[in-house]
């Protein structure tokens, strides 16, 4: 049986939801994950459990300057990562969008569009460099259809495609970006629109059993292609 060859996997988002479920499913497959997340006492208990060589940082991705920084000190630490899941993501409270609060799309679209723009601004450039690594920008079924009362969801995720495929086209042969949809899990975050009904779908562990390996199977044949998780 061929060795695993240890991939180093950047992953924002990590401290609950899919992005805590993925954090075990790559370390118990032997890779090397940075995370970060923005509750402070989440990315607390992720370093008492996953000591060196992982590492995890308090992290507010909609801010540039803490993600600039984060990024150089990870690429000094761990060098060019291999793989870099953009999860991190907020979702409005149901609402038509008229009655949305300023605030609350904002932080929707600054989280969920410039988070992961400033992610890629600040470490796509390292990989280039190498001509490898693989983008994985988390969309949704909402990034390709429509529901009521998710609106500002529905478009930043909508742009999440159209961003991560017009990257694909600027990316050098051996790279790949990759719009990925996740497919219906019970989290948090879907609990927020569906209530009691969310825990029909599988849980965020359940689905990592299946998302780890279709991530790391992930290559520059997959460029610019709207992918979902099987399964899902």
């Amino acid at each position: 049986m061929d060795a695993i060859v240890s991939k180093t996997i950047v992953l924002t988002g990590a401290t609950r939801g899919l992005g805590r479920a993925l954090v075990d499913g790559f370390v118990n497959q032997g890779h090397t994950v940075v995370g970060c997340g923005r509750s402070a006492p989440a990315v607390d208990d992720l370093s008492s459990q996953f000591s060196d060589p992982h590492r995890f940082d308090v992290i507010d991705v909609s801010n540039d300057d803490q993600v600039r920084g984060w990024c150089e000190s990870l690429i000094s630490s761990h060098g060019t990562p291999d793989l870099v899941i953009n999860n991190a993501a907020l979702i409005n409270q149901n609402a038509p969008l008229w009655e949305v609060p300023v605030e609350e799309f904002s932080d929707v679209i600054d989280v969920n569009i410039k988070g992961v723009t400033h992610m890629i601004r600040h470490l796509v450039p390292a990989m280039i460099e190498q001509n490898s690594g693989i983008i994985v920008n988390l969309s949704s079924g909402w990034g390709r259809s429509t529901s009521a009362e998710v609106a500002p969801y529905c478009a930043t995720k909508w742009a999440i495609e159209g961003l991560t495929q017009a990257m694909a086209d600027e990316l050098p042969g051996g790279m790949a970006a990759v719009p990925l949809n996740p497919g219906i899990i019970n989290t948090e975050m879907l609990q927020s629109c569906f209530g009691s009904s969310a825990s029909s779908f599988p849980d965020p562990a359940a689905w990592a059993k299946r998302a780890v390996p279709f991530l790391l199977q992930l290559g520059p044949q997959d460029n610019g292609e709207s992918l979902t998780v099987p399964g899902s």
